[in-house]
C-alpha cells in the first residue's frame, strides 16, 4: 500500500480517537505519538500509535485494527469463534452463526466488532455486525461482515 499522506494528529483529534475507543470497546490507548496515514489506492485511513497501526477508520468511525485489539484487549463488542472457524475468519470470510461460541450483549446491528478465537483470546478480524449480540449464536446464517483480518494489507502495513 502506497502512503498518500501522513501527519501528526492534533490533541483534540487524539482525544476524539481515545474517547471513541473507550466508548465502543472499553480500551484506552496509551501512546506518545499519533499519526494519521492515508493511502493511494484504498480508502483505508490508519492511526499509528507510537509507529504501530493500531486504529483504522471504517466508514469514518475510528476502531482498533487487529493489531490494536491484540494490544489493548477490548472488553466490549467482542465476538468469540470456535477453533473450526479460525482458518475461515483469518482468511477474511464473513462470520456465520455456527462458528460463534459467544458474543457480548452490547452489540447492535451495524456496530463494528472484534472477532477473537476462544482458546487464547487472540483477535483475528474486525467486522460489522448484522444482528444483536444476543442473536449471534445459532445454527445458520451470516451475522458479521468481515472488514479487516490477520494477513490482509492493513495487517501487513507497518509504519
Amino acid at each position: 500500500m502506497q502512503v498518500k499522506s501522513r501527519h501528526h494528529l492534533r490533541s483534540d483529534a487524539v482525544s476524539d480517537v481515545e474517547a471513541a475507543l473507550e466508548d465502543h470497546l472499553g480500551v484506552t490507548p496509551d501512546g506518545d505519538a499519533y499519526e494519521r496515514v492515508e493511502f493511494e489506492d484504498t480508502d483505508w485511513e490508519v492511526v499509528l500509535i507510537d509507529g504501530e497501526p493500531q486504529v483504522a477508520y471504517f466508514d469514518e468511525e475510528p476502531f482498533v485494527t487487529v493489531r490494536g485489539a491484540n494490544a489493548y484487549e477490548p472488553e466490549k463488542r467482542v465476538v468469540t469463534v470456535d477453533s473450526g472457524a479460525i482458518s475461515f475468519v483469518s482468511d477474511g470470510a464473513d462470520v456465520m452463526r455456527p462458528g460463534i461460541t459467544e458474543a457480548t450483549d452490547d452489540i447492535s446491528p451495524e456496530d463494528l466488532v472484534v472477532i477473537a478465537e476462544e482458546s487464547h483470546g487472540k483477535v483475528l478480524a474486525v467486522g460489522r455486525a448484522r444482528v444483536e449480540g444476543a442473536e449471534m449464536t445459532g445454527d445458520e446464517g451470516k451475522v458479521i461482515d468481515s472488514l479487516h483480518h490477520v494477513g490482509d494489507e492493513l495487517y501487513e502495513f507497518s509504519g
